[in-house]
């Protein structure tokens, strides 16, 4: 594991970016005590595929129809 500040993180970010790589854990720290620790990026995964829930979902032909007591609310009918 690799500990360092936020000034030796600025000053040497690839190096601990390289670290990170190769394994290593690194930890970044304020006077002393840990604030953050630098993880490798594993991507999502699978890309998402579109229709997984098709035909599996009904909507009703009169969804979207007026509805006189939300009419009564907006409108004051």
């Amino acid at each position: 594991m690799y500990n360092a500040n936020i000034h030796e993180a600025k000053t040497h970010l690839s190096k601990l970016i390289e670290a990170v790589l190769a394994g290593d854990d690194v930890i970044i720290s304020r006077a002393g005590k840990p604030l953050v620790r630098l993880v490798r990026y594993e991507g999502l995964g699978q890309p998402r595929s579109p229709g997984g829930w098709e035909g599996q979902i009904v909507m009703a032909d009169d969804f979207d129809a007026e509805l006189p007591e939300i009419n009564a609310l907006f409108y004051g009918e």
